[in-house]
């Protein structure tokens, strides 16, 4: 990555040498026996895994993928040492304020969860919405995912949340507003939490857990529900979390050197947390699914992702107990895991609105993007006039 004081142009590498040696290692792929009825219950369903690395190797096209995402305005700045690569896209005919927004994604994708989204925010009138509603959108990856550094050792929530409050000032933004799910809904909470006079409002997916010090025999009948479906849902589906918590340099050592194991790795989440009703290809098609695998590949980042998580468990616990008091908004989606109730936002944020969006899962930018896109331009149309 170049450096400079100021942002550059990026352009996302062909990665030509290295697309030779991924069809190689497709090809040389040492399958493992499956029970003949397992289908998806043991993980990922190996026919289906077939099938998609068969199109990896013969129908996948990288070249005019990378097209596609290079449509957008891709930049890389350091920031605080950090070579940070982002997507800038100002918003197009506006007629009236316009709301800068930073989006910040999670785990297992980057800068990728956004691009269905991206146009519907900066161009609404084009898609038949209010051009009123514009936005500056700033969709940063994470360090240690996409094509930003790997950090040694890796950050967790706070501390990028520090370097996006940074980067919006060299961008020029001094209030801005901040959008997330999964591990970018805990950065999107510590902006707010930390940056109160520059967060106009901030809006989340998902809620998190309470801190273990929080007494129990506080919370309200639906929460106490909640945490329970949420340890059920842990015990059945958070081996992966557990391995990045712990021992991420593990799966890293297989994974990294494995695409068909990156891949398994990462379909059977998309297909487990999307809501897809047990069809993956329902929301994601070859090409999409494929184009995110593949830049996990090509940038060598499912290792230093996986390190967040541990990094991430390491904040401590009081961190965990703050209320969020800048404005907040949630959508929680229908088809999204551990989905919190309305007491524990209540409790935990100064809840300014909050939506049941009857579609769309844990990916709803992708899976969703025009139902997620009027969720962020009706929450924060309050806020436009307060910059």
């Amino acid at each position: 990555m170049t450096r400079g004081a100021a942002p550059q142009p990026f352009e996302l590498p062909p990665h030509a040498a290295e697309f030779d040696d991924l069809r190689s290692r497709l090809r040389s792929t040492r399958w493992p026996d499956a029970p003949s009825d397992a289908g998806w219950a043991l993980g990922t369903d190996l026919d289906y895994l077939r099938e998609l690395v068969a199109y990896w190797i013969d129908g996948f096209d990288w070249e005019a993928q990378r097209e596609k995402l290079q449509r957008f305005p891709h930049f890389q700045v350091d920031v605080a040492g950090r070579g940070i690569h982002f997507l800038h896209a100002k918003a197009e005919a506006p007629s009236g304020p316009v709301l800068p927004l930073v989006l910040t994604h999670g785990w297992p994708d980057s800068f990728w969860r956004y691009t269905e989204v991206l146009p519907l925010l900066t161009d609404p009138g084009s898609h038949g919405a209010d051009p009123a509603d514009a936005f500056d959108v700033i969709v940063p990856d994470i360090p240690g995912f996409g094509y930003s550094d790997h950090p040694d050792p890796a950050l967790n929530s706070i501390e990028v949340a520090g370097l996006w409050a940074e980067l919006m000032t060299v961008l020029g933004y001094d209030r801005f507003g901040a959008a997330g799910g999964d591990i970018g809904s805990h950065v999107t909470r510590y902006l707010g939490l930390d940056y109160p006079d520059r967060l106009i409002a901030v809006h989340r997916m998902d809620a998190g857990l309470p801190s273990p010090a929080l007494d129990p025999g506080e919370l309200t009948p639906d929460e106490r529900t909640w945490l329970a479906g949420a340890a059920d849902w842990n015990a059945s589906e958070g081996a992966y979390a557990a391995m990045h918590r712990t021992k991420p340099q593990t799966a890293a050592l297989a994974l990294n050197d494995s695409p068909v194991g990156l891949a398994a790795w990462i379909v059977e989440k998309l297909r487990a947390w999307s809501d897809c009703d047990g069809d993956v290809e329902t929301r994601f098609t070859k090409d999409q699914t494929l184009t995110n695998v593949t830049i996990y590949w090509l940038t060598q980042t499912i290792g230093s992702s996986m390190r967040m998580y541990n990094a991430n468990s390491r904040i401590p616990p009081e961190q965990l107990a703050r209320r969020t008091e800048v404005p907040t908004g949630f959508s929680i989606f229908q088809g999204d895991i551990v989905r919190a109730p309305l007491p524990w936002l209540e409790r935990s944020t100064n809840l300014a609105r909050a939506t049941e969006p009857a579609r769309g899962g844990h990916f709803a930018p992708f899976e969703e993007p025009e139902l997620y896109a009027q969720e962020l331009r009706d929450f924060f149309r309050p806020y436009r006039t307060t910059r």
